[in-house]
């Protein structure tokens, strides 16, 4: 798959106000993906779901990857029983799949984003629209991008991101 094919316009977004509170992490790239996610405070689900799912190693390996994460605010709006049952370790691999279907191999930055279909890591393919600047991934708006990591890019989302 090319990369450069994947994602021409979140760069509108990154010049937008964003309400991404990555501070100090989000300029780090001597650390991994998971260890920027870890740092950035509002994506405290999604790390315990990397963990409960067993990815850590995954997304701390060379990659690239690029991660569309949903922000803890995200994952609140899921029923609270329906995390609660995806984090047992009984449902490891359906989380799994869940939380692979928010990255991308490579590294797609947002100068490279356009409309598209792009094929996750557990195979299943992401709608990716750009309309007036705007960018949403399914149904979950883009809300900062490129933050950086040693391996890869994430781009911030408020929705979790289901497999059909």
């Amino acid at each position: 798959m090319k990369i450069n094919h994947l994602i021409p316009a979140i760069a509108l977004l990154a010049s937008a106000a964003c309400s991404f509170t990555a501070h100090a992490a989000s300029t780090d790239t001597t650390k991994d993906i998971v260890a920027v996610a870890s740092d950035t405070g509002n994506l405290t689900t999604l790390v315990t779901a990397i963990k409960a799912a067993g990815l850590v190693e995954t997304l701390q390996g060379p990659g690239p990857f690029t991660v569309f994460a949903p922000t803890d605010a995200a994952f609140a709006k899921l029923p609270k029983a329906t995390l609660d049952d995806l984090l047992k370790p009984e449902n490891k691999a359906k989380l799994a799949g869940i939380l692979t279907y928010h990255v991308v191999p490579g590294k797609v930055m947002a100068a490279d984003v356009k409309t598209m279909m792009a094929k996750t890591v557990n195979g299943e393919q992401l709608d990716i629209k750009v309309t007036d600047g705007a960018v949403t991934v399914n149904d979950a708006k883009v809300t900062a991008t490129d933050v950086p990591a040693s391996n890869g890019v994430i781009h911030v989302i408020d929705t979790v991101l289901m497999p059909k």
